[in-house]
């Protein structure tokens, strides 16, 4: 895999939502490595993982979801320096099915199959 480009962006983060924890997967801009993390759908818990990427990273950070409201979208907007681009959950289960034909649904693999979508379309939109 090679690095993302340096964008605007200083970190691309994918994340996979559920009720109680979420998944994410996150790349530093002009780094190889991903990184997943989880978790809990709690407001300290969101704030601690919020600014400790603010911390690493500064910002802005680019922060695909599969949703465009609820509870998490609601937590994360209050953060600045984060850019969040909602996923339309068809789009990402036929993302999904192209490339785990098996079906089989995994939650750290859909936030990194959430931050591919988010790096293809942003690539898409520089390019042309």
């Amino acid at each position: 895999m090679s690095p993302l480009p340096e964008q605007s962006f200083t970190a691309w983060v994918g994340i996979d939502w559920a009720d109680r924890k979420h998944d994410i997967c996150a790349q530093g801009a002009g780094d190889t490595r991903r990184e997943l993390d989880r978790i809990a759908h709690q407001v300290a818990a969101i704030d601690e993982w919020a600014n400790a990427l603010r911390r690493r990273f500064g910002g802005p950070i680019a922060v695909a979801l599969e949703l465009a409201k609820g509870p998490i979208v609601a937590a994360l907007q209050k953060y600045d320096f984060l850019v969040l681009f909602p996923i339309n959950p068809a789009t990402l289960a036929k993302y999904r099915e192209a490339f785990q034909p098996s079906g089989a649904k995994d939650d750290p693999g859909d936030a990194e199959l959430a931050l591919n979508l988010l790096v293809l379309a942003i690539l898409n939109v520089s390019v042309h």
